[in-house]
C-alpha cells in the first residue's frame, strides 16, 4: 500500500459522500450550463429575427437607392430645359430692352418739349 503522507484514511461511507456530493456539484453545474443555453438560444432566436428585420430594411433602402439613381437623368434633363427657357427668357428680355431704349428715349424727349411748350405758353 503507498504511503498517504499522514492523511487518515477515508472510509467507504465517507468515499460515497464525497462522490455523492461531487455528483449534485455537477448536476447544479449542468442545471446553470442549461440555464445559460436556453438564454443564449432565446437570444440567437431574437438576433435572428433582427437581422431578417434589418435585410428587409436594406433592401427597401437598396430600392430607394435605384429609384433615386434612375430619377436623377431625367431630373438633370429637366433643369437643363429649364437652362434653355431662362436663357431665352433673357435673350427676350435683351431685345425688349433694346427695342424700348429709343422708345423710351422718345418719350423724354416729347415730355421736355410739351414741359418747355407749357412752361412758355405759362400752363
Amino acid at each position: 500500500m503507498a504511503d498517504k503522507g499522514g492523511r487518515p484514511v477515508r472510509t467507504g461511507s465517507e468515499r460515497i459522500r464525497k462522490l455523492a456530493q461531487a455528483a449534485l456539484n455537477a448536476d447544479v453545474t449542468v442545471e446553470q450550463v442549461d440555464t445559460i443555453l436556453e438564454g443564449l438560444s432565446e437570444t440567437l432566436e431574437d438576433l435572428n429575427t433582427s437581422t431578417a428585420k434589418l435585410n428587409a430594411t436594406m433592401d427597401r433602402f437598396n430600392s430607394t437607392i435605384n429609384q433615386i439613381d434612375a430619377l436623377a437623368p431625367r431630373l438633370i434633363a429637366v433643369v437643363d430645359r429649364m437652362e434653355g427657357i431662362v436663357t431665352r427668357v433673357e435673350n427676350l428680355v435683351g431685345m425688349g430692352e433694346a427695342v424700348l431704349g429709343p422708345l423710351a428715349a422718345t418719350e423724354n424727349a416729347v415730355r421736355s418739349g410739351v414741359n418747355a411748350m407749357r412752361r412758355t405758353i405759362g400752363l
